[in-house]
């Protein structure tokens, strides 16, 4: 059999799981705090058919060997933490990271990490994401607050009753990692630190190359409609490519065997 057959299919699939991808990344172009993926592939073994250097005469030596390559394969994917835009929203309590860090967050399988600053509070006071997490550390809100401020260093001031003076109710802090790539989706926006990504450093915003808070507004996903739909062009056309690949090694294997029947 060809070796076209299954090195075409390889890149075949290599294209469906960018295809996937992009699908993923526009469907959450709306997606606050989301940041777009991107795969990254490697080329597979190599079949050596003759040895670059080998001796091919008395005191001579073939400068290039003879190797035919298998197909590619997935290697990873990658989110790409560029800023997203910001959008006014108006909301003391919807906030945006301006710079490296991410907001934490308790579930119930321990400290997770988010872009998504949606933050409201719930029934006890308490800061909360929109999918109910409270953030770490945990920040709770007089029940007769009035109105409420969060500074660009994470300070949340609120005013109570008829005191006009503001009160501090709590601080926010960031997380930041060596390798924000490495970190694991979870859905729900949620990431989580894995081996890879590195142990997070906290601390206030504004400090230890962590971002600014920017209260009033929330990061729009990173994901650009124009740069996606013509990747979806080019993995389309590989994909066909490759398919072309594979017809042009089943023609070949038709044209011997006519000629062997012939």
């Amino acid at each position: 059999m060809l070796r076209a057959f299954s090195t075409a299919a390889t890149g075949m699939s290599a294209q469906q799981m960018i295809v996937d991808t992009i699908s993923n990344n526009l469907a959450n172009m709306n997606t606050n705090g989301f940041k777009r993926s991107q795969v990254d592939f490697q080329d597979l073994m190599y079949v050596k058919l003759q040895q670059a250097g080998r001796t091919t005469d008395a005191n001579v030596t073939s400068p290039n060997g003879f190797e035919v390559g298998s197909g590619v394969s997935p290697g990873s994917t990658a989110k790409v933490f560029t800023e997203g835009e910001l959008q006014n929203t108006g909301q003391a309590t919807d906030i945006a990271i301006v710079g490296d860090g991410f907001l934490q967050v308790t579930t119930p399988n321990g400290v997770r990490y988010t872009r998504a600053g949606s933050l409201r509070a719930n029934a006890n006071g308490q800061l909360v994401t929109n999918t109910g997490y409270a953030i770490e550390p945990a920040i709770t809100l007089p029940k007769d607050y009035t109105s409420i401020s969060i500074g660009q260093d994470g300070t949340v001031m609120t005013t109570s009753g008829t005191s006009t003076v503001p009160q501090t109710a709590g601080q926010i802090t960031l997380a930041r990692f060596t390798n924000p790539s490495g970190l694991s989706s979870e859905g729900n926006n949620l990431l989580n630190e894995t081996p890879a990504s590195g142990t997070a450093t906290t601390g206030n915003p504004g400090t230890a190359g962590l971002g600014s808070i920017q209260s009033g507004f929330l990061e729009q996903s990173n994901v650009q409609m124009v740069t996606e739909l013509v990747n979806l062009i080019t993995a389309q056309r590989a994909y066909e490519i490759n398919s072309r690949a594979i017809k042009a090694g089943d023609d070949m294997l038709s044209d011997a065997n006519r000629l062997i029947g012939g």
